[in-house]
């Protein structure tokens, strides 16, 4: 079926902004999954997409996916180039990014096995982890594990997946969620302060991971992760401190775009 999107939309700008690990770039096209769904989407015109799946399952589930309802370009008409050259900059390097609507537990178990590696790295342990556990939904392909797949899993079988020390802190979140130790959907109606403090209560979980979380995870766009080239750029290109206030409540989408233009650029 063929959508038309006349907002910001760029697979492969949002296939490498960092926040999507299962978002792959395939033939003319890129190949997506969440949980125990796929979808292949290409552009086929100036606005046009083609995605591989029912009006149904559009309008049931890659529609929220993919964020259609919020609008991007208004949120980066909100940067001054005069006040913020740079933020400008990178907003329109990164025009076509979105902040997808992914699920809490898919998101917090990727963040944790993210720490201290790089993106084909993760990836290539998500892969791994999603064919021990996941379900095969289509030839060749699996869906992201339940918590309570994980959960079953040894130690051994973890440390397979190329996890490093991040074993132990995957199975004790999925633990915690097969035993309903905590509910990571009735945390939804935490504020942000509770929020966070719930998941920095989580073993291996540090304020970065917590981070990104409450934005890929939670889909609450003020949420700022910090990592090396964040970092990086607020200490080089922000010495007088970074206007959060003025960016409120999408600080998240200003996170995104410095990201994706300090990375790709090396700046």
């Amino acid at each position: 079926m063929k959508v038309t999107i006349k907002d910001d939309f760029d697979l492969q700008k949002i296939a490498d902004s960092g926040q999507c690990f299962r978002f792959n770039k395939e033939g003319d096209g890129y190949s997506v999954f969440s949980l125990d769904k796929h979808v292949f989407v290409k552009q086929v015109g100036e606005c046009e997409y083609e995605f591989d799946c029912t009006q149904k399952e559009f309008d049931d589930f890659w529609y929220s996916y993919f964020d259609i309802d919020t609008d991007y370009r208004q949120i980066r008409g909100r940067i001054d180039p005069k006040k913020d050259p740079y933020l400008f900059k990178a907003s329109i390097y990164g025009e076509g990014i979105r902040i997808l609507r992914q699920d809490p537990f898919e998101m917090l178990i990727s963040f944790i096995i993210s720490q201290r590696k790089n993106i084909p790295a993760i990836k290539a342990s998500i892969e791994k982890l999603c064919r021990l556990a996941g379900k095969e939904i289509g030839k060749d392909k699996f869906s992201f594990p339940r918590a309570e797949d994980i959960a079953a899993l040894s130690l051994e079988e973890l440390s397979g997946c190329s996890l490093g020390y991040r074993d132990k802190y995957v199975l004790r979140a999925a633990e915690a969620v097969a035993h309903k130790d905590i509910d990571l959907f009735e945390w939804e109606k935490c504020d942000d302060k509770g929020l966070m403090d719930n998941l920095l209560g989580l073993y291996g979980v540090g304020v970065k991971v917590a981070n990104c979380e409450i934005l890929f995870g939670y889909h609450r766009l003020d949420a700022f992760p910090r990592d090396v080239w964040i970092n990086r750029v607020l200490e080089n290109r922000y010495q007088k401190g970074f206007d959060f206030e003025r960016y409120a409540p999408y600080n998240g989408v200003m996170q995104q775009y410095l990201f994706f233009y300090s990375r790709n650029e090396n700046l």
